[in-house]
């Protein structure tokens, strides 16, 4: 798929290596947009991965807060236009 991103996740508080932000923070949403151009569906499989091993990860976390943070963020406009 690319380059190894140095905006990994960093478990099991789920905080980017990169930027310190939450992870995927907006370098590697970005990175991602671009590594599956034409592949939503392949992109969504992905961070449903991530979504699992987060949940297990930080039980405390609403699922609603999660779900927002892995699997919203991809329906945005720009990947509408596949």
């Amino acid at each position: 798929m690319g380059l190894l991103s140095v905006h990994q996740p960093v478990r099991p508080q789920w905080i980017c290596a990169g930027c310190g932000a939450a992870w995927p923070c907006r370098t590697r949403k970005r990175q991602l947009v671009a590594e599956f151009t034409g592949a939503r569906i392949s992109l969504i499989l992905h961070l449903s991965a991530y979504l699992v091993q987060a949940c297990e990860d930080l039980p405390h976390t609403p699922s609603g807060v999660l779900h927002a943070r892995f699997l919203a963020w991809p329906r945005s406009a720009a990947l509408r236009n596949e």
